[in-house]
């Protein structure tokens, strides 16, 4: 690691106190990285080994999607940036250390694009306003771009001439969106879209695979971590192409099609039936054959697994920061895979969830944390269960 690196503490922010997004900028990075290994040890601990956490080389502008909300201050300038934490107020960011500066760059000519194009920022009192959030996705890996334009009303004045001054700015742009979000809300995006430019989504490759990425579908952050956490998952699932394995929560497919390439067949089960198709769509464009993916709950399809008599040799999972319910784990030791592969970004419901499976006839093996998201206080971590043999 370089010195600055070593010694990058909240003075090169100016927006510390203000954001609330980035909690450790008061610490240097190695002590970043000591003080999420204490918080996994006094967690976890308890059940096994825990191994030195897997930070980043350099843990700056690593975040690959950025959103910006939009509004105007007191005297009437318009401003982008992020709400400060626990609040709707708009904290005004030029560039951020932590996100990707191409997608900073142009938030921030979009900004600069709306007085020209008499287009006003939403107003959430008022309700007027038209410009709500633009979400900017970059594929690192392939270098595609794209920015989603959210906007109260459908009615978008002299659309097309944005769109091309926009990317006239910004050639690098694949694809450019409308969604549109008429709610009084604080969720971001809206049911309905349109394409403005380009095929609507973008293409990358993590671990060998390429996936297509749209505006809703959930894509890890962080991808040069991401790589090591999932390389470090399919290490401890000890395939070796005869196994069958099931990826719970399997979002757009990432894992279970990683771990298709080792493994003798994959099943990808998640309740977002817009995941499921795109995780479809991503074996498809990856020639897979032997992964396939169903909308359902995972608790309730293991059960039926179970109840056929049909087994599975290792359970991928990768739930939501609240981690597994009782019902899952449940149908998890019903169908008493040999390993269980958990990968958390919560250790505090990790450790709720491991309490259960060990009281259960599991033991775990092995704990690795990783800092996928450095200058906070979230830290990921990949635990291994083995069932034990009675």
């Amino acid at each position: 690691m370089t010195d600055t690196v070593l010694k990058s503490k909240a003075a090169s922010c100016p927006l510390y106190k203000k954001c609330g997004g980035c909690q450790l900028q008061n610490l240097s990075y190695p002590e970043q990285l000591a003080f999420k290994q204490r918080k996994v040890q006094r967690l976890l601990g308890r059940f096994g080994r825990i191994e030195p956490i897997i930070g980043m080389e350099n843990p700056f502008h690593y975040r690959n999607k950025v959103q910006a909300a939009f509004g105007r201050t007191r005297e009437g300038r318009i401003i982008s940036g992020v709400y400060q934490s626990s609040s709707h107020r708009i904290v005004p960011v030029e560039r951020c250390m932590t996100e990707d500066l191409l997608a900073d760059e142009i938030i921030v000519t979009i900004r600069s694009m709306l007085r020209g194009f008499r287009i006003e920022p939403y107003d959430e009192d008022s309700g007027r306003g038209l410009l709500r959030h633009v979400l900017v996705k970059r594929g690192f890996q392939s270098g595609q771009v794209m920015v989603v334009l959210v906007t109260a009303s459908p009615v978008f004045p002299a659309k097309r001439s944005f769109v091309t001054a926009l990317c006239k700015a910004h050639p690098q742009i694949t694809t450019v969106l409308q969604n549109v979000n008429p709610y009084r809300t604080s969720l971001v995006l809206g049911e309905r879209e349109q394409v403005l430019y380009g095929p609507g989504y973008i293409e990358d490759t993590l671990c060998g695979c390429i996936f297509r990425i749209s505006a809703r579908s959930f894509y890890q952050i962080n991808p040069v971590q991401t790589e090591i956490l999932y390389g470090k998952a399919i290490e401890y699932a000890g395939l070796d192409g005869t196994q069958t394995v099931i990826d719970a929560y399997c979002g757009i497919g990432t894992i279970g099609l990683i771990a298709s390439r080792h493994a003798g067949n994959v099943i990808g089960v998640e309740n977002n039936r817009d995941a499921v198709r795109d995780a479809i769509s991503n074996a498809k464009r990856n020639a897979i054959r032997n992964a396939w993916f169903t909308c359902a709950d995972a608790g309730e399809f293991m059960v039926e697994m179970a109840e056929e008599g049909k087994r599975a040799d290792v359970v991928f999972m990768d739930p939501p920061r609240a981690g597994s319910d009782e019902r899952f784990l449940l149908s998890a030791e019903r169908l008493a895979p040999s390993r269980i592969v958990y990968i958390s970004c919560n250790p505090e419901t990790q450790e709720r969830d491991l309490m259960h499976l060990t009281g259960n006839g599991y033991r775990v093996r092995t704990i690795q944390p990783v800092d996928m998201f450095p200058h906070t206080n979230h830290v990921e971590t990949v635990c291994l269960l083995e069932r034990e043999v009675l």
